[in-house]
């Protein structure tokens, strides 16, 4: 039977296709059939290859351009652009630079100083009876003046808890204080570790300061005080005053521990007791002043020095 042509009319030549999706197969299509006329040339595959170059072409041109910012960042100071995570980075460095960055929480406190320790109360009990074993305090500390020289040792009882380093400083910087029995060059004083010595300052407890001063016959036991052992070597400084002070200087524990150690070495010295004898005036530094600053109706006022400077 005889098969009608089919119309290519509506196809377009832009379509970029050789197959006219509008043309029917027939058996005259079959791939048997011999080739009739000239090829048709393929101007649908014509396009897509310039449209491929078209587009390869501006991708290389982005990329330059691209690659010439990315260039231009890296060298130069005005990037217009910045990742996030540089974005981040530089917020993060400008705030670790601010001045308002609090200080480390973990940073150590400055050590207390000679003064500030010696202007602390320490926790010892008025009725402590300790081990009685001493320890010598170690280090030489060297008699500064040229007077007579006094050489002496500084114990402090085992077990008591406190600073028998700053017992011993305050020794060496009261004793040789032109305010004390250095007074003038007349004395000088020498710490020393071991050997012999002239006597033995010793920080001890309640109970064992009553000890050794019953020694030499003295009760200290009544208002819990110190004293020159002078049957011994000891002169004993009872702790818990060293701790506690007395209410006598009140507050002023720094200038009490000075005259604990005047008044007990003015002992060991030769000196003895005596009363102020007129009201206002200073105190002498051999009083009783841990039992009182008033006596027979004088009141001086506390007083840490043989030589105050007036």
């Amino acid at each position: 039977m005889f098969a009608p042509p089919v119309s290519r009319a509506h196809r377009s030549p832009a379509d970029g296709d050789t197959t006219d999706p509008h043309t029917l197969r027939t058996d005259a299509d079959d791939d048997d059939a011999p080739p009739t006329g000239e090829p048709a040339q393929n101007r649908g595959g014509k396009g897509r290859t310039f449209t491929g170059i078209a587009a390869a072409a501006v991708t290389t041109v982005l990329a330059v351009v691209v690659a010439g910012q990315v260039t231009d960042g890296a060298d130069g100071a005005d990037s217009p652009t910045q990742s996030a995570a540089e974005q981040s980075r530089d917020t993060d460095d400008s705030a670790s630079r601010g001045d308002a960055r609090p200080a480390p929480s973990d940073a150590a406190p400055a050590p207390l100083t000679y003064a500030q320790k010696m202007a602390r109360t320490y926790p010892l009990g008025a009725e402590l009876k300790g081990s009685g074993k001493f320890e010598a305090i170690p280090g030489v500390d060297k008699a500064p003046g040229k007077g007579q020289k006094y050489t002496y040792r500084v114990d402090v009882e085992k077990g008591l808890g406190l600073d028998g380093a700053l017992f011993a400083q305050a020794v060496q910087k009261t004793l040789n204080d032109d305010r004390s029995w250095a007074h003038n060059g007349a004395r000088t004083f020498e710490r020393v570790y071991s050997g012999e010595v002239d006597f033995v300052i010793t920080l001890a407890s309640p109970g064992t300061t009553a000890d050794w001063c019953a020694k030499s016959g003295l009760d200290t036991t009544v208002d819990n005080v110190s004293c020159d052992s002078a049957a011994t070597q000891r002169v004993m400084i009872n702790a818990y005053r060293w701790a506690q002070g007395s209410e006598t200087y009140g507050d002023d524990i720094h200038a009490y521990r000075q005259m604990l150690i005047n008044h007990e070495i003015g002992h060991r010295l030769g000196y003895g007791h005596v009363t102020c004898d007129k009201n206002g005036d200073l105190a002498p530094v051999m009083q009783q002043q841990t039992k009182f600053l008033e006596y027979n109706g004088i009141r001086c006022l506390p007083n840490a020095w043989p030589y105050p400077v007036r």
